[in-house]
Parts: C-alpha cells; structure tokens; sequence
C-alpha cells in the first residue's frame, strides 16, 4: 500500500494569488466549492469549522510564502497526516502541487486506511480544481 497521495494542477495566477488560498487553515475542506470557515486558534493548533462538515483540528507546520504551505490533520489519536502545498511559478502562471502523506499511520485496518486513500486520491483532484476556480476568479476572501 501506498502512503502518499500525489496531485498537481496549472492555475492561470500569480503565486501570490495562490498563496493567498492556500496559506487558510482547511480552505480544502469543501464539496466542490469553496464554503467560508470559522477557524479559531487553540494554541498552535486551527480548529476550523466547516459548514457541512462539522470540526477538524489542523496544525499549522511551515508557512513560507508564497511556495510552501503544510498543515497535519489532528485526530483523537496520535496518527495523522501531513498535507503539503507547494506553489512553482510559470510562465502563465502557477503550479500547485499537493502531497499528503502518512496514511500507513492512520488507525484501522488495511482495508480501511486503503479506503481512505482513495478517497482522498479522488478528493485531491476536486479540491485542485476549487483552488483553480478561486484563484482564476474573484480575489480569496
């Protein structure tokens, strides 16, 4: 089984447009859209709220702007994942690359951490596409 969860797309903005998504705490938590978050501050932890979905706890790793960005998904236990952007300049525009990793970590089953996987293999090519959407369009609110 694999442990990582590799996505990338071209995005017709600035790096700094970019960054300015990507650096928001759990701006990847949509449905195919991006939705306004609560995110409040607990220590060095995000606890954002989404809409639809209900809390996640994200910590905040490195920021350094406007080329790399890292969060890790905290859960009830020890096992997580670290979900790092990196934002290249082109031509055009910017590449957005996406690496999530840790998923071998993750508590359960093979079959379930295997699920879980493809989920997100699934959910990183929409969340790329909110981010291009947003990015090519009115400024991140």
């Amino acid at each position: 089984m694999t442990d990582r969860v590799e996505r990338e797309i071209e995005i017709s903005a600035t790096p700094e447009r970019v960054w300015e998504l990507v650096a928001r705490p759990g701006w990847f938590i949509n449905d195919g859209e991006l939705r306004d978050h609560e995110v409040r501050a607990e220590g060095d932890v995000n606890v954002v709220v989404d809409p639809v979905h209900g809390e996640f706890r994200l910590r905040t790793e490195s920021l350094d702007p406007p080329r790399y960005a890292a969060f890790r998904w905290l859960g009830q236990d020890e096992a997580s994942t670290l979900v790092e952007f990196t934002i290249s300049p082109r031509a055009d525009g910017a590449l957005l690359r996406v690496v999530e990793s840790g998923f071998d970590t993750l508590p359960g089953d093979d079959t379930g951490r295997r699920r879980r996987l493809e989920e997100n293999h699934q959910g990183w090519v929409q969340e790329l596409e909110v981010a291009r959407t947003v990015c090519e369009g009115a400024p991140v609110a």
